[in-house]
């Protein structure tokens, strides 16, 4: 069964509620899709929505490197799929959004060709899991507000963004933990916006927080091998992960103890798979995160997830605030709770 076509495009979406961080705002994405077209028909869908700051490039950057691939994939034969899998790592190792995208398309069609859910291809380990949803960098009441709407639709695991300032964070999230108590679990989103001692203080002066993901800059890798032990038990690597060799690292001394693994970071199913083997020989606990992006690339790193017993957290709430999207399928959301379907393939369709 050969690659008789590939088709390739770019879509902007809107959010619904756009969002702060420690560092942008962020009201819109651009989406990378490719759509493999087998001899038979058949087609396998690919996704991705890569952030520049954290990667080094743009879906727009993916895209045109996307184009110049098409050629040298197209006649290729779908039951050679290692071979494939293994050129798209080798092509795009400075690409991940391009890499993500095909390496995504190719799953999608072999387990279609397969007749199998991508969810029994990698082996699942783990049924389902409650994902978090997020509450950008907000003042108090709006923050309350919106968790309320949260807990309302079923969301009781919370991620809030910090990281502007300590003093206010830490006020903030105190005022949380008194109107909600055990009603929610906290992780905590800092993105690069606190220092060592920032760190410890917030630690030392709030309660109840489930985890705490890349506090410091990346540029100041050494300063999360000066945390004490209980506090790098609850560290989240995030941008500091991007990839294999950043996993290597990171495991050969206790930077922290969760890793935060995105598919548009590291580059699809086959990348995510190396970062999360590293972590499992080196009693890393995973937790699976994402952008904003499509149903089609979250139902991918959702089955990912689930095939490794060390997944502990889920952060995979990307596609829930798209005012539209190019599949349905994937998933079934319920009280929190993701829920992958056994589709063959993603699990997707094209709206």
């Amino acid at each position: 069964m050969k690659i008789e076509n590939i088709e390739i495009d770019i879509i902007d979406i809107n959010l619904t509620r756009p969002y702060t961080i420690a560092y942008k705002t962020t009201s819109s994405i651009q989406t990378l899709f490719v759509k493999i077209i087998l001899s038979n028909g058949n087609v396998g869908l690919g996704a991705s929505s890569v952030s520049k700051y954290v990667v080094g490039l743009d879906t727009m950057d993916s895209y045109n490197n996307s184009k110049k691939y098409v050629d040298h994939l197209i006649g290729n034969d779908l039951n050679s799929f290692w071979m494939i899998i293994n050129d798209i790592e080798n092509k795009f190792i400075d690409d991940p959004g391009s890499k993500a995208a095909f390496n995504l398309a190719i799953y999608d069609a072999y387990c279609k060709k397969l007749g199998i859910s991508i969810g029994k291809f990698l082996g699942r380990k783990v049924n389902s899991l409650p994902t978090s949803i997020t509450v950008g960098i907000k003042d108090t009441q709006e923050t309350v507000s919106e968790i309320n709407e949260y807990l309302g639709l079923g969301f009781n695991h919370i991620k809030i963004k910090l990281g502007n300032n300590v003093e206010e964070d830490i006020r903030r999230i105190n005022i949380i933990n008194e109107k909600f108590g055990d009603k929610i679990k906290i992780r905590i989103d800092a993105n690069q916006g606190w220092s060592l001692d920032d760190t410890i203080r917030f630690y030392s002066e709030t309660k109840q927080i489930e985890l705490i993901e890349q506090p410091l800059s990346v540029e100041d890798l050494e300063g999360y091998l000066k945390f004490p032990s209980k506090i790098k038990d609850i560290i989240a690597l995030d941008e500091s992960l991007v990839n294999f060799k950043d996993a290597l690292k990171l495991s050969s001394d206790n930077y922290g103890k969760i890793f935060n693994i995105k598919l548009m970071k590291c580059g699809g199913i086959t990348s995510g798979q190396q970062i999360a083997n590293q972590a499992f020989q080196n009693n890393i606990d995973l937790m699976w995160g994402c952008n904003d992006e499509s149903i089609l690339s979250i139902s991918a790193a959702l089955n990912t997830a689930l095939s490794y017993k060390n997944t502990k957290y889920l952060d995979l709430d990307g596609s829930f605030d798209l005012q539209k999207d190019i599949v349905r399928g994937g998933f079934n959301l319920k009280d929190g709770v993701l829920h992958p379907l056994n589709s063959p393939g993603l699990g997707i369709e094209l709206i």
